[in-house]
C-alpha cells in the first residue's frame, strides 16, 4: 500500500517542485555583501530590475544618526502568469513627520522605493515605484503585522508565500521616538485581465 501511495504522490511532488522550485521566498540576497542602499541622513532611490518586485525589506535604526535608518531591499521575479510589466511609475510623495496610507494606483505592485531625509523633522519622505502587469487585479489583500515590532528596533520583513505581492503600506510616526512602524499591504493578483482599477 505504501509503495502505491509513493508512486501516486511522487510525480505530483516532482511537478509542483518544478513549477515553484525557483520561487522559494527566502533567504534573500540583499545585493553585494548585504550593503545598505543608503547612508544615514541621505536620500536614496532603489528600483528592482525590470520584471521583478520587492519581496523583502531590512532596516536598522540609529538614534545618534539623526534617528535615521539604513535600508536594504530584495527583489524576485513576478510570477510568469503575470507576464511582463506594461508600465511603471513613481507614486505621489508621502510627507515626512506624518502618518500615511498608500497603495500603488492602477493595480500596481511595489518594485522600488525613493526616500529623502529631512533633519528638521528627523524623518523621511517616501515614494513607491510601482509597476502594473497587464490588467491584473488584486484580491485576498491583508495588512502585515507592524514592522518593526516596536519603535527603534531593527526590521526584517520577508514575503514567505509565493504569489503574494506588496501593493503599498500604512505607517505610523512617533514624534517621541522619531521612528516609523510599517504595515505592508499584501495581495494576490488575478491570472486574468479585469476591467477594474484601484481595487
Amino acid at each position: 500500500m505504501d509503495l502505491v501511495l509513493l508512486c501516486v504522490f511522487l510525480p505530483l511532488v516532482t511537478v509542483a517542485w518544478g513549477q515553484y522550485g525557483d520561487y522559494y521566498y527566502g533567504p534573500y540576497n540583499y545585493g553585494d555583501n548585504d550593503e545598505w542602499v543608503n547612508v544615514y541622513r541621505q536620500g536614496f532611490n532603489f528600483q528592482c530590475p525590470h520584471g521583478q518586485v520587492i519581496v523583502a525589506i531590512r532596516s536598522v535604526f540609529n538614534k545618534k544618526e539623526g534617528s535615521d535608518r539604513l535600508w536594504n531591499y530584495a527583489c524576485m521575479p513576478a510570477a510568469q502568469s503575470l507576464g511582463e510589466p506594461t508600465e511603471c511609475w513613481w507614486e505621489e510623495i508621502n510627507r515626512a513627520g506624518t502618518e500615511w496610507y498608500q497603495t500603488c494606483s492602477n493595480n500596481g505592485l511595489v518594485a522600488g522605493f525613493q526616500s529623502q531625509y529631512f533633519p528638521s523633522v528627523l524623518d523621511r519622505e517616501w515614494q513607491f515605484y510601482c509597476c502594473r502587469y497587464s490588467r491584473r487585479c488584486p484580491y485576498s489583500c491583508w495588512l502585515t503585522t507592524e514592522y518593526p515590532g516596536h519603535y527603534g528596533e531593527d526590521m526584517d520583513m520577508m514575503m514567505y508565500t509565493y504569489d503574494y505581492y506588496i501593493r503599498g503600506a500604512t505607517t505610523t510616526f512617533s514624534a517621541v521616538n522619531r521612528d516609523r512602524q510599517w504595515k505592508f499591504i499584501v495581495c494576490r493578483m488575478t491570472e486574468y485581465d479585469c476591467p477594474f482599477q484601484n481595487v
